[in-house]
Formats: structure tokens, C-alpha cells, sequence
């Protein structure tokens, strides 16, 4: 590397060419950016006193197939300041051509020092070449040509803004300026200077670049200049295109992090680290399989995500699962979509596979099952899945999933769908538009409606509707006012207001004369009392074990699905006499039975030198000594939740167990605090 203080019109001058990598950024600077650099440049070039102004750094690095008699340099970093300050020059080389002004200084003397390689012809004849986005504006104001429509707006309103400025008052101040502007000029060496590193470091502070624009930067920078084109046309730019300019922005990092999450198996990354686990990922990956392999994933996504499926059945199932903030699921279905693109199965099958997911997420939510272990279901449920059995060994692997990551049965479902309060559910116009649509093959727009109480919100302040609930109407109000039975749907919301039920039922638009399926057998009622209500909501819940079905499989079969059990190494309490002995027998067994009551999942095995408690791995293990218990943790010590500080960092220290914690006691009544720090380390793992 070689850094220099340097003028900035010495940067452009010279037989030379500055290209801007086909990766970088397009140009990007605002009016109010380029107002404020021209300012400055008034400001230093009308006082005598101040002999420099200092603007920044240009960065650049050879270009690999270099023209002997045309240096070509990347320009890695300070593409929007020389882009700028370039127009700048351009707005002052055409108020001079147009006004036939020669001193002192001319139009050739600013095209040929700093514009145009003089003797050069086609595109190595301009000293800046930006990127595709730009270079047509950019070229055609250079040659005086009109631009076209479509162009790079940013290169045409600032050059407009320049030329408005530079005026027979003041070309001389602003030429004199931007022969005092500053740069610190660094120029790379090929072989020997790492830009990804510098362009790194350099970025490092102003507007932050996305992952995205660094594993792009990552990717092609360092190649040669044609081959770099052509991948980033080839590959990166679809990419920008499928995802639009908007989704781009906001989902392309996303995408990123699912796609490390699929290849790794790591569902642990973080959006902040996306570009760190890429490059570990990357390495020593050859570019060209690397960039197909990212673009037919991004497909995936954007199919999956973007609404972008070609077949409408499946896009509306992917809606489904959109709508149920399901982008856990992701991973799984990219992996899916690779199968279904390989002709491992049909559209019939991945539609099924959908529609399992979908079932799964939507019951596990009725049911209030915690969402903290879906990131691991989904990275590994596609390894359980076997490809001549591909459907049918999904279902097993749902149905084997343990207690904290089950798939609730239909008696589970059932019930809590009857009970729960489905008003103030986030995902209320997700259910009511799936029970709606269910079997419809002309679908009903669900929003074209609103949510309706058959008993209302208002109705115990209603006389009528005390006498139709009964006696018991203060507890029957509460309870059932926003559950499955009396919730439907109407297009009559303010008609209904706080009638009485016969008038719902009989007036212009009532219940006897609505269309929608959620509503039959309302009409037919005499009255709405508790009875009525859990009648319909049996009646309901018995219709979503058909829209969100529950897999089906003979105990044979699945059978055939378990995992083989581990050999039983044999060991036993009484191999560890340390546990039998009366002081610490009892601290043993009370320990013991308080971790497996934790959950339904945890099992406890006896091996040779501790006892270890596990869900899917080990989150505890008991290691006996003399009078006490020494518990070992898998858990990191800077995770670990302790105000009495009783456990120590084991991270880098030998011990028996698993984990990076661990504590002892020797009390019957520490177990209570014990099971708070063994819990965090099974909810984490869970």
C-alpha cells in the first residue's frame, strides 16, 4: 500500500483511467451533499488565506489486465466524491466552451487534463468509467450528447445543479478551490494488498453498508474486470431484479442469513454477523458455483417470501404461512423447493408438505406452545425427511417431534380452540379467512368484512340480553365473549350493534340471509345463550381438524421412523456409591425428581462418571463427591441468570459433565434455587 497526500485534480491527471467495480454502489449523492462540497469549494478558493481543504480518500487498486499505455485502477473507495467533483469540472469545461472563454484556463485544457484520454477511443477514452447504472448518462454528457430517459437521475440533476452554479461570476472562484481540495491518495498493490480488508475498514464509519453489499463486495472484488462484469451481471444483478429495489433493501440480508442457515446448520446467526459467517462459509469456494448456487436460492425465497410462485394454489399457501409470521420455516422450504425443483416430488406433494407446516404452526400457536425451539425444528426437520417416503416421513418426523416441540394432537387443538380468546389473537383474519375459504373453490374476500359478536361487547348493559344469557349471565359474558362460538363474521356490524339476537337473526341482512359458510345455523336458532355457544364452537372446532389437519399415521409406521434407542452401557445408581451413601442419597433423589418433572421430554441416564438429564442433549449433569452434588451446566456462564452468584466459569476448565457452568450444593432446601439455574439451561436448548 502507498499513501500520499495528494491534490485532487493531480488524481485525474495523467494517461489514465478510474473505473468504479461493477459491485460498488451506484452514484448516490443527494443535491444537498453536492450543494455542500461546492460551498466549501467557494469558501477555500476566495480566501488567500487558506491554502488546502482536505475532502477525504480515494482508494484504488490496479485492474488486473492492464493496458500498458492505459493504467486502469478500481476504485474502491471515494467513487461519489471523484464522480462529484468530475461533474463539477465537466459543468465548468461547458459554461467555457459555450461562452469562448480561454483564459485563464480553456475547455481542451480541462477535457484533456482531467476528462478525456486524448488518443484514446471507445470507453477507455474517459478517465471515469462508473458502474452500468450510471455510465450512459455519465458518457453521453461527456461527449455533449442528450441523455436518455431511464438514465441515472442523481448523475444528470447534480451535473444540472453544477451547471446552474458555475456562472462568468464565479468559474474562477470554484476552479481556484478544487485546486486546493486535498486527498489522501492510496493506492493498492495486486497480490499484496487485501481491498476487501481496507474497503472494510474504510466503511467502517458514515452510512453503514448492508450485509449485502459487503458479501457482494466479498465475492467479486479482485477479479478481473471482464470476469467481474460478467458474474455480477449473470448472477448478482438478477438477484436485484427478482427482489426489486424496495425488498432488496430490506429482505436481501435476510435471504442471506436463511441461505447461511440452510448451507451450515446453524440457526443461531445473527443479521449483524451475516457477512462474518459468509466469508467463513466461502472460503475456498470457487465464485462461479458459489454465485449459482446464492441465485437459485434467492429464488426460492423470493417465491416463497415475495409472492413470485408461478403456480397460484401454491402461492396462496405460501400466503398462508406468510401471514402467520412464519419465516421460520424458510430454511425448511428452500430445501424443499431444491427437492420439488429436482423432481423429488410433485407439486401435490410440496403442497401437502405446506400444508403440514402450516397445520403445525397454527395449532402450536392456538395451543400457546412457547416459539423458542422452532429455529431448531426447522434446521433439522428436512434431514429426517427420506426421499422415496418423502410426505409420509415428514408426518413421522412431526408426530416423533418431543413435548416442548409436538404437534398438538386433535384433542389438544380441539379444546384450546374452544377456549382461547380468538378476538384478540394476532392472527384473527388468517383463521377466519381459512375456515371461510375452506373447500371454496369461489373465494370470499374476508376483509371485505369485520369481525362480529354475536352476544356483544356492550351486552350485559342490555336488558334483553340479560334475559336471554339466564341467571348466569355475569359469568357467561366473560367468559365466552371472545371465543371460537361467538365470533362470525358480517358485512351488517354497525346495523347489528347491540341488538337483541332475534333481530340479528331475522333483520335485512341477518343471520338467516348470510351467504358465508361461518355463519349456517345461526339463522335457525331460537335463542344465544351458552348453550348455543359451545354447540357452535364443538361444531367449528370439529371443522378445523379438517382445515388444519393433523397427520395420520399407523403406530407401525411410525415405529419405523424412531430413531434406534442408544445401547445401554449398563450403568446404574449403584455404580456410583458416592450417591447411595445417606448423606447425599437424599439430596440425590429430591434433585432428581424436581429436573424431570421440568418437562414431559426430559429423560435422565446413568453413565459412568456423572448423571446426565437431557431433552435432546445434555442441559444438566449431576457429578457426585463427597457430601455434595456437583451440577454441570450447558449453559454459557454469560448466560446464566444467577443473583446469588453461586456458579463458576468452567469454559476453560477439565471437569466431568458437559457445559461452561457449574455449582455444588449440599442442602435439601438449595434445590429450589438449583432448578431456577438447571431450567435456563433446558429452556435454551428447548
Amino acid at each position: 500500500m502507498k499513501a500520499q497526500d495528494l491534490q485532487f485534480i493531480q488524481l485525474l491527471e495523467g494517461s489514465k483511467q478510474f473505473i468504479i467495480p461493477i459491485f460498488q454502489r451506484t452514484y448516490s449523492w443527494e443535491l444537498e451533499h453536492c450543494e455542500q462540497l461546492l460551498n466549501d469549494i467557494i469558501r477555500v478558493g476566495s480566501n488567500n488565506s487558506l491554502d488546502t481543504h482536505f475532502i477525504g480518500s480515494a482508494v484504488y487498486i490496479p485492474e488486473l489486465e492492464v493496458d500498458a499505455s492505459t493504467p486502469r485502477w478500481l476504485l474502491i473507495d471515494g467513487q461519489q466524491r471523484v464522480t462529484s467533483l468530475t461533474l463539477l469540472i465537466l459543468a465548468i469545461r461547458n459554461f467555457l466552451q459555450e461562452n469562448e472563454i480561454d483564459e485563464p484556463l480553456s475547455a481542451p485544457e480541462l477535457t484533456h487534463r482531467f476528462l478525456i484520454n486524448q488518443y484514446k477511443k471507445g470507453e477507455t477514452a474517459y478517465r471515469l468509467l462508473p458502474t452500468n447504472t450510471d455510465k450512459d448518462t455519465f458518457t453521453k454528457l461527456l461527449d455533449g450528447k442528450p441523455t436518455s430517459e431511464g438514465g441515472s437521475i442523481r448523475i444528470h440533476e447534480n451535473f444540472q445543479f453544477f451547471s446552474d452554479k458555475v456562472n462568468a461570476d464565479t468559474y474562477e472562484t470554484i476552479w481556484t478551490g478544487l485546486t486546493k481540495l486535498m486527498i489522501v491518495d492510496v493506492s493498492l498493490q495486486q497480490g499484496i494488498d487485501n481491498p476487501q480488508m481496507i474497503f472494510e475498514s474504510m466503511n467502517s464509519t458514515g452510512k453503514a453498508l448492508t450485509q449485502a453489499d459487503l458479501i457482494r463486495n466479498y465475492i467479486l472484488m479482485g477479479l478481473e474486470h471482464e470476469l467481474q462484469t460478467r458474474l455480477y451481471l449473470d448472477y448478482w444483478r438478477e438477484m436485484e431484479l427478482e427482489f426489486g429495489s424496495e425488498n432488496y433493501t430490506k429482505l436481501f440480508d435476510e435471504f442471506m442469513r436463511f441461505y447461511l442457515v440452510v448451507q451450515t446448520g446453524n440457526a443461531r446467526i445473527r443479521k449483524g454477523d451475516v457477512y462474518d459467517e459468509f466469508k467463513a462459509f466461502a472460503l475456498d469456494k470457487e465464485v462461479e458455483p458459489l454465485l449459482v448456487d446464492l441465485k437459485q436460492f434467492s429464488t426460492y425465497y423470493c417465491r416463497l417470501a415475495l409472492r413470485q410462485e408461478p403456480n397460484e394454489e401454491l402461492k396462496l399457501h405460501f400466503q398462508d404461512i406468510a401471514e402467520l409470521k412464519a419465516d421460520v420455516t424458510y430454511p425448511f422450504f428452500m430445501r424443499v423447493y431444491a427437492d420439488f425443483e429436482e423432481k423429488l416430488i410433485n407439486h401435490a406433494e410440496f403442497k401437502e408438505c405446506v400444508l403440514l407446516t402450516e397445520s403445525y404452526i397454527f395449532r402450536r400457536s392456538i395451543c400457546d406452545i412457547p416459539t423458542n425451539s422452532m429455529r431448531q425444528t426447522f434446521i433439522t426437520l428436512h434431514k429426517q425427511i427420506k426421499p422415496d417416503h418423502y410426505v409420509e416421513s415428514l408426518q413421522a418426523a412431526y408426530l416423533l417431534l418431543p413435548s416442548y416441540r409436538r404437534f398438538p394432537n386433535n384433542e389438544e387443538f380441539e379444546r384450546k380452540f374452544q377456549e382461547r380468546d380468538l378476538y384478540n389473537y394476532q392472527r384473527r383474519s388468517y383463521w377466519l379467512r381459512r375456515f371461510e375459504n375452506f373447500g371454496r373453490k369461489e373465494r370470499v374476500i374476508v376483509n371485505d368484512y369485520t369481525i362480529e359478536h354475536i352476544m356483544p361487547q356492550n351486552g350485559l348493559n342490555s336488558e334483553a340480553w340479560r334475559t336471554e344469557l339466564g341467571d348466569d349471565c355475569e359469568r357467561i359474558h366473560p367468559q365466552y365473549l371472545h371465543t371460537l362460538g361467538n365470533l362470525t363474521l358480517s358485512g351488517y356490524n354497525s346495523e347489528y350493534s347491540d341488538r337483541p339476537f332475534s333481530q340479528k337473526r331475522d333483520m335485512e341482512g341477518g343471520f338467516k340471509h348470510s351467504p358465508l359458510k361461518i355463519n349456517r345455523g345461526i339463522g335457525e336458532l331460537q335463542l344465544w345463550n351458552e348453550k348455543s355457544i359451545n354447540s357452535r364452537a364443538q361444531r367449528l372446532a370439529n371443522q378445523a381438524l379438517k382445515v388444519w389437519q393433523a397427520p395420520e399415521l399407523s403406530s407401525e409406521t411410525i415405529d419405523s421412523y424412531r430413531k434406534p434407542k442408544e445401547v445401554n452401557q449398563a450403568y446404574c445408581i449403584e455404580d456410583h456409591p458416592l450417591l447411595l451413601d445417606p448423606e447425599t442419597k437424599e439430596l440425590f433423589e429430591s434433585l432428581s425428581s424436581s429436573i424431570l418433572k421440568l418437562d414431559a421430554c426430559v429423560k435422565r441416564e446413568y453413565l459412568k462418571k456423572y448423571v446426565a438429564f437431557k431433552a435432546e442433549a445434555n442441559f444438566v449433569d449431576i457429578v457426585p463427591r463427597t457430601r455434595r452434588l456437583f451440577l454441570a451446566l450447558n449453559i454459557s456462564f454469560n448466560d446464566l441468570e444467577d443473583p446469588n452468584a453461586i456458579a463458576k466459569d468452567y469454559t476453560h476448565t477439565g471437569h466431568p459433565g458437559n457445559g461452561d457452568s457449574g455449582f455444588s450444593i449440599t442442602q435439601l432446601d438449595e434445590i429450589p434455587y438449583a432448578i431456577g439455574l438447571i431450567r435456563q439451561a433446558l429452556e435454551q436448548q428447548l
